[in-house]
């Protein structure tokens, strides 16, 4: 069932931004780092024997899993941290949106894969709508808003999911589900020590004796980090890049619900009209690659009679 890991995946995803933007007094690097070291401890029981056995496997593909590792592990969530000192939770939501239409093109022009109309449309419609849930309907205002800094950070978010979801769909097989995630988040671990440190010396060393950021800590560490990471790789693996990706734009939809929840903002009618626009769009691209599989399989059961 990869379209009900997706849906889990998109509300790990959600949780990921609301906790992140709880957090936000603590900085980046920090959030990135702890949120990791708490994946590592959780991963290293039920990864280290599979990764063990696997280290052949890692040595021959080290360039496509260094690829995976910093685009997935080691950034991704590090800028969308930096991203959330900056701009709210809403505009980091909707600009990961942009990431299903940045994968559908580097898909497309780097592994050729073939996209027909009704996904592309798919794609641009569930694109809309998540657009419209954030700017509350008013689409114009999108090209009248001046971009701030986490606006720009984000981009290199998406650019890191985008390449991520691609290369995942080529190389992730080969690695062993959870060993491979120890392997990743214990590099991504060692990766971002010197950053912290630099982080630390610039500025102060944040105060973590407070329970609510080792509760926080906690959730992103294996939720978003890890289990959200194996569904995803899962999704991708039976769906393609381009088609799991797409889901990604359920995320201003769930993140907005949570906000009402959590937070208690309310949800206006242009947010409801958008999240049908984005269901829409989902269900169209969704459904044009299981009618292309229904069909391939009905050729070989026909040829094979």
């Amino acid at each position: 069932m990869p379209y009900l890991l997706l849906i889990f995946v998109v509300l790990f995803y959600a949780g990921n931004i609301l906790t992140g933007k709880a957090m936000n007094d603590l900085p980046p690097f920090t959030i990135a780092f702890f949120r990791l070291l708490v994946a590592f401890i959780f991963l290293l029981p039920i990864g280290i024997k599979s990764a063990w056995k696997a280290r052949n496997t890692f040595r021959e593909y080290k360039g496509p899993f260094l690829i995976m590792t910093l685009t997935g592990v080691t950034f991704f969530n590090t800028f969308i941290y930096g991203a959330l000192q900056f701009t709210t939770a809403s505009n980091v939501s909707v600009l990961e949106t942009v990431i299903p239409v940045v994968t559908v093109v580097l898909s497309a022009l780097i592994v050729k894969e073939k996209l027909p109309l009704i996904k592309w449309t798919g794609v641009a419609l569930s694109f809309l709508g998540a657009v419209w849930v954030v700017m509350d309907g008013r689409l114009l205002e999108l090209f009248s808003s001046s971009w701030n800094v986490g606006d720009v950070i984000m981009i290199g978010a998406i650019s890191c999911w985008a390449i991520y979801s691609i290369v995942v769909k080529q190389y992730m097989h080969l690695f062993p589900a959870y060993g491979v995630l120890l392997v990743m988040t214990g590099m991504s671990v060692l990766i971002l020590l010197p950053f912290v440190a630099v982080e630390w010396t610039i500025g102060s060393v944040p105060s973590l004796g407070e329970v609510k950021y080792w509760i926080g800590f906690l959730y992103l560490g294996v939720f978003p980090s890890v289990i959200a990471l194996v569904f995803y790789n899962r999704a991708v693996e039976r769906l393609g890049a381009s088609q799991a990706s797409v889901f990604l734009n359920f995320l201003p939809v769930v993140t907005m619900i949570g906000a009402y929840v959590w937070l208690g903002e309310t949800i206006k009618l242009p947010e409801i009209a958008g999240a049908f626009i984005v269901i829409a769009g989902v269900i169209l691209t969704t459904r044009a690659g299981t009618r292309k599989k229904r069909k391939s399989l009905n050729y070989k059961k026909t040829s094979y009679n």
